[in-house]
């Protein structure tokens, strides 16, 4: 089961922002092979939703009102340990995601940046490809949308 926090940058602990840089740090760069600027000053205007197992944290994103990020509200650093990922945990953490963004921005239209192999994934919450493929980092992307 996991266990969902949502806090706004200010409310976290220097222990659970180490604990999110590691764990973002562990998939983003260790994992994907990735040399990328993961501390980008965006963190301060995010809202954060950890998700947590026995107390580890195993799952993350942030979420931005329109306008932070992208023109429209967004939901980005998706990420659930790899030892985790077989329990959906992917899913319940782009759930209350989803469901934040609507209670803390009253939005409902959310735009992502996803990692291209990670697209039936994200269709399977509605979202849909509104753009051609990118590299961002490179990784390929494609802009996706969720109404």
């Amino acid at each position: 089961m996991l266990q969902i926090q949502v806090k706004t940058f200010s409310e976290i602990s220097t222990t659970e922002l180490y604990a999110i840089l590691q764990l973002r740090s562990e998939v983003f760069v260790v994992e994907q092979d990735c040399v990328y600027q993961d501390i980008d000053y965006k963190d301060q205007k995010a809202i954060h939703i950890l998700g947590y197992k026995n107390e580890k944290l195993i799952a993350y994103t942030r979420i931005f009102k329109p306008g932070d990020y992208f023109n429209d509200a967004s939901i980005g650093r998706v990420v659930v340990a790899e030892n985790q990922r077989k329990f959906g945990y992917g899913f319940v953490i782009m759930q209350h995601s989803i469901k934040a963004v609507k209670e803390y921005f009253n939005e409902t239209t959310i735009k992502i940046s996803a990692q291209k192999y990670l697209k039936n994934f994200y269709e399977s919450l509605d979202f849909e490809q509104i753009g051609e493929e990118y590299l961002e980092d490179n990784i390929p992307h494609i802009p996706m949308i969720k109404k």
